[in-house]
């Protein structure tokens, strides 16, 4: 037991630092094309490559065939529905407002997850330790740029946001229920292959469609959020599969997403650098964190006595 919760723990921790590497790529990509093109793209050529990692494709296509309305449900709503209202708000509020309401997803996906779950509910030191997570986020993100609405389209933005985070939930807990008897890896390609081609066909008749050619840094940006895609989400996907796994918890992680982005940009951009609100924000993400880890022991010792 205490090896599949050191598993899950490094596991979570891996799929967030890949995560928060996505940043400085998505910056670079839509320098030279439109947001849900170049999102449809990524996530196409991350189906595929997880299709060719996987290689049975026998198997492939037979859980494909048994499991195909919920591998299409969740192609339109994890992938397809999410990325689209992430671009498409983020573009209408102000980039620190949008990345501290992307930032306090676990708090949506946690309050899914409650009323989802006959086991999982928001208890007093869950909801705190989620809640100081939250703060830490407000404190990294407000620190570095101050968030000024200027109108009704910045609401919208943040309406899109928050809807964002609640289909993020929606869609953790139908995996979490709903997939057992399908492979991870069959879930993850079938998946962003789905949602991927949705994206770049319907980015067509609003953004025009621009394939290029285009520098080496776009190229290179490409390969590498298509490759952490399909490890980050595979991983993801095997995660809330396991037994015993909560989707409120493993999502607290989630919180890390953002640390480890700012200590990346301070390692590898020249323009950034550390500042004392963000290591504040850090140290309060961590408290959230500790106080997360003793609430899941203190749970998981009740249960043995």
């Amino acid at each position: 037991m205490k090896n599949i919760v050191k598993s899950t723990t490094f596991l979570a921790l891996l799929a967030c630092l890949l995560w928060s590497t996505a940043f400085a790529g998505v910056k670079i990509g839509l320098e030279f094309q439109s947001p849900l093109q170049f999102a449809g793209i990524r996530f196409t050529i991350s189906g595929i490559l997880i299709l060719l990692y996987f290689g049975k494709y026998r198997q492939f296509i037979n859980e494909l065939k048994a499991n195909w309305k919920f591998i299409l449900l969740l192609g339109i709503i994890q992938v397809f529905a999410q990325y689209a209202l992430f671009y498409t708000g983020l573009n209408m509020v102000p980039g620190s407002l949008g990345a501290m309401i992307i930032g306090s997803s676990p708090l949506f996906i946690a309050i899914v997850a409650h009323f989802s779950f006959h086991n999982d509910k928001m208890n007093r030191l869950k909801t705190i330790s989620i809640l100081v997570g939250v703060v830490g986020i407000a404190i990294i993100t407000l620190g570095r740029q101050q968030v000024e609405l200027r109108g009704k389209l910045e609401l919208l933005g943040i309406f899109l946001l928050l809807l964002n985070n609640l289909v993020s939930g929606y869609s953790n807990v139908i995996i979490s229920k709903k997939s057992q008897g399908i492979t991870p890896m069959v879930l993850s390609s079938t998946s962003l292959l789905i949602g991927g081609l949705m994206l770049f066909f319907v980015s067509i008749p609003f953004e025009g469609l621009n394939l290029g050619p285009f520098p080496a840094t776009y190229y290179y940006s490409l390969a590498w959020l298509s490759f952490l895609s399909a490890a980050a989400i595979t991983i993801w996907y095997t995660l809330l599969k396991r037994p015993g796994v909560k989707v409120s918890f493993l999502n607290v992680w989630k919180f890390l997403i953002p640390v480890s982005g700012a200590a990346l940009s301070w390692m590898f951009i020249k323009d950034e650098k550390t500042d004392i609100t963000s290591i504040v924000g850090m140290m309060v993400i961590a408290v959230s964190l500790i106080l997360l880890n003793y609430a899941n022991r203190k749970k998981s010792t009740s249960k043995l006595q």
